[in-house]
């Protein structure tokens, strides 16, 4: 593969799963001989499992206390995240390049009023005019001040603030689809030189009774204990396990990474989202058509899916995986790290990078149904199948 100026670069990555914070021990996951089991709840929001928070210490990357205390956790995860691949790409202290670069942010919904859900919840099995319930509750519960501090775009507006990236600025909502939008207005800006540096991704914070009301409105939490992605049984929910997930990429042009000497992760070579009904064969035709625009899988390629576990889908998005790809080994990373929904494709984005530059043989998430590597891997694909709409997929290669 011949290196080209506008090749778009991942120079610069921040992550932070319930394996812990930042690249180490993340490669460690990637290197380990047997998959390390992951890190996850069972008994704080019982009978969901979730894939929680490691231990952090925000002032690290958010020095402030007061910025930390007017931030909710999903916005200070992502803060950190970026601050993470800020450091890691060598522009955490370069005023100039920080104030040039272009920031697009994954983001859902800042964290409700839980007293105010439970009191609707309640009133609502009692009376049958729910339509003027919500009315006269959200006229009468909900302060203005906490819907100001729940905005979307406040995340990249503290990433702006505390770590002065100071480009333009976008914010994309809307659960995995966000994250396959964002990832896909970068990669575009930046490939026909809109942009030269751009910090992207997201964060998602599954500890929430709030998010998990949502999910389980269509029975799609799994219950019970831990078991990784492709062996949940339908006997115990809808196979969904939530996590904590921060993600945030440094993409570059080659020739601005470059320039400036940085070391480069990965290549992104193509990166595609698209949204549909399922019904039918609908979904497998077009997630066929999306794989297809990445070309053929060689025996060096490894497949990073993003899955979110839900049963259905699981089954039939691994299925057009083993048909597309028979020779390339799959690993269903959300098993190990949980659904990050809108961090969840800058997440396999991450992972997938930090897999190549490491020259991994990632070992499988779920040894019953997933092979092993018998090289380290020179590209690596990378789907996401958000649990309601939305898939994306991605081509990173190593590094010529």
């Amino acid at each position: 593969m011949s290196k080209k100026p506008n090749d778009v670069v991942i120079t610069g990555i921040g992550i932070v799963t319930c394996h812990g914070t930042g690249k180490e021990p993340h490669i460690a996951l990637l290197s380990a001989p047997a998959a390390p089991a992951p890190a996850v709840e069972t008994e704080k929001l019982k009978p969901y499992p979730i894939h929680c928070l490691p231990e952090i210490d925000w002032s690290t990357q958010i020095p402030k206390r007061g910025d930390q205390r007017q931030m909710e956790n999903w916005q200070r995860l992502g803060v950190y995240a970026a601050g993470l691949a800020l450091d890691d790409a060598g522009l955490k202290d370069n005023a100039e390049l920080c104030g040039t670069m272009d920031l697009i942010v994954a983001a859902g919904g800042g964290e409700r009023d839980v007293n105010v859900d439970t009191l609707i919840v309640n009133e609502a099995l009692r009376r049958n005019d729910r339509d003027r319930l919500l009315v006269e509750k959200l006229t009468t519960e909900l302060r203005p001040t906490l819907f100001l501090a729940q905005l979307s775009n406040l995340m990249a507006g503290n990433i702006s603030i505390v770590h002065k990236v100071t480009g333009s600025s976008r914010t994309f909502m809307g659960e995995e689809s966000a994250g396959i939008s964002a990832i896909e207005t970068a990669f575009a800006r930046l490939r026909c030189g809109q942009s030269t540096h751009t910090l992207v991704g997201g964060a998602f914070i599954g500890e929430r009774p709030d998010i998990l009301l949502l999910v389980e409105g269509i029975h799609a939490h799994a219950t019970g204990e831990w078991r990784p992605l492709w062996s949940r049984s339908e006997d115990a929910g809808g196979g969904m396990m939530l996590g904590s997930v921060g993600a945030f990429l440094v993409l570059e042009s080659r020739e601005h990474a470059e320039a400036r000497g940085a070391h480069v992760y990965a290549v992104l070579d193509a990166v595609e989202g698209d949204r549909g009904g399922r019904d039918g064969d609908r979904f497998e035709a077009r997630v066929e058509r999306l794989l297809s625009g990445l070309g053929d899988a060689t025996s060096d390629t490894v497949v990073f899916s993003g899955s979110s576990g839900l049963h259905d889908l699981a089954r039939r998005e691994k299925a057009v995986l083993d048909r597309r790809f028979p020779a390339a080994p799959v690993r269903g990373y959300g098993g190990s790290t949980g659904h990050g929904m809108e961090a969840q494709f800058p997440l396999g984005l991450a992972l997938a990078a930090l897999a190549l530059d490491s020259h991994a043989k990632v070992p499988p998430f779920d040894p019953a149904h997933e092979g092993a590597m018998a090289m380290p891997a020179r590209h690596a694909v990378v789907t996401t199948v958000g649990y309601v709409h939305g898939e994306g997929v991605a081509l990173v290669s190593a590094d010529a």
